[in-house]
């Protein structure tokens, strides 16, 4: 296929947009508040920062093994056992260079051109992108706010057919903040599919706990990270766990495209593992105080929160009685008021209309972000 022909099939990151705009306001003097970034403000914890060090001093700066190193592997695999009792051999565990790429090599090992992939309605802009680019066809199952936001395992049921490849799901949920239940994972676990499932924000809940989807089926890819649970978005680790008749096939595509992930990461992610729990747990702590004082601030000018998140770092509001494109209004929001929020576009059709707001900012930022926000609405 001709390179732009697949290209035109790939739409735009719409937060870059508002990111790179708030950027070049920034820097004609105007004060910005940046409610559309999904990343931690807080500094890599130092435990990680020194073992990453140490790598240096030790060598540590050469390829790895394709798989990762087997220290780090088998540190994921203690993890599992820690955190969800679940048992996972390191031998199918892959590190890669964050998740976007585990997530590329997931969709590249799994489908073929004319295969289909299902995912929610709503989703992280990406997934349906990274599909195209293998030219797979994607069919959205939309959420609904009288389900909370819960990826129906029927509705999923009646899209599956002779060519769906994957189920796609993500818990907690970007742009929703919504974490799966239990019932809901098993049975979408039983459907049949192979489940890819993105556990990224895994570690950042605030009601009930996380659930692996490995806690209820073998048939499934899981996608995790570094990133976001332990504010190392620039370190650019993480890993998948793979059912093992695809460790190899994905294995293959790492050594073609990646080599292997970064060395002196690999080495830090394993303090991030062993070392890190209480700064991980002061963030979170943090982040479900932003989480509170968010919606406080919302209900006092009173912001349409149609489901009240339970995990990551966003709120999703339905703007539908400001306007119907939640492109113009973002950038109306932006360029009225300096604060930044990623329009709902970005994530699907089911979204348009509504703004996700990050809380990955101060206190202070929030608090000044969304007063100014509901000042504007109320001029409207």
């Amino acid at each position: 296929m001709d390179v732009s022909i697949r290209a035109s099939k790939i739409t735009s990151f719409l937060v870059m947009d508002i990111l790179e705009e708030a950027n070049r306001l920034a820097t004609e003097g105007m004060d910005i508040i940046h409610l559309e970034v999904g990343e931690p403000d807080f500094p890599t914890p130092g435990c990680v920062i020194d073992a990453a060090k140490k790598a240096i001093d030790r060598g540590k700066t050469h390829y790895t093994h394709s798989l990762g190193i087997p220290e780090l592997r088998e540190a994921i695999s203690e993890y599992y056992k820690l955190s969800y009792q679940v048992d996972v051999d390191p031998g199918r565990i892959l590190i890669t260079s964050g998740s976007s790429p585990a997530l590329m090599i997931a969709y590249a090992a799994v489908l073929d051109p004319g295969s289909e992939i299902i995912m929610s309605d709503p989703c992280y802009a990406c997934y349906p992108n990274f599909a195209r680019m293998f030219s797979a066809n994607v069919r959205f199952v939309p959420l609904k706010k009288e389900t909370m936001f819960q990826l129906d395992p029927e509705a999923v049921r009646a899209s599956v057919g002779p060519q769906t490849r994957a189920i796609m799901i993500n818990s907690p949920a970007n742009p929703t903040g919504v974490m799966l239940d239990a019932d809901h994972m098993k049975a979408l676990a039983g459907l049949g599919p192979l489940v890819i499932s993105d556990e990224i924000y895994h570690g950042l809940v605030y009601e009930g706990r996380e659930r692996t989807i490995l806690e209820f089926t073998d048939n499934a890819i899981v996608i995790n990270g570094f990133s976001k649970k332990y504010a190392m978005t620039g370190w650019r680790v993480g890993w998948m766990i793979l059912p093992k008749h695809l460790v190899r096939p994905a294995q293959k595509i790492q050594q073609n495209l990646l080599i292997c992930a970064p060395s002196i990461a690999q080495w830090a992610a394993i303090a991030a593992l062993k070392d890190a729990r209480d700064d991980v747990a002061k963030m979170r702590e943090i982040f479900a105080v932003r989480r509170e004082i968010m919606l406080r601030q919302m209900g006092v000018h009173g912001f349409n929160v149609e489901v009240v998140p339970n995990g990551a770092f966003y709120v999703l509001v339905n703007m539908n009685s400001i306007s119907h494109d939640s492109y113009e209004l973002a950038f109306d929001i932006l360029h009225k008021t300096g604060v930044g929020v990623t329009p709902g576009i970005d994530f699907g059709q089911a979204a348009e209309g509504y703004i996700r707001f990050s809380y990955a900012v101060s206190t202070e930022d929030i608090v000044e972000g969304i007063n100014r926000v509901g000042e504007y609405i109320k001029g409207l």
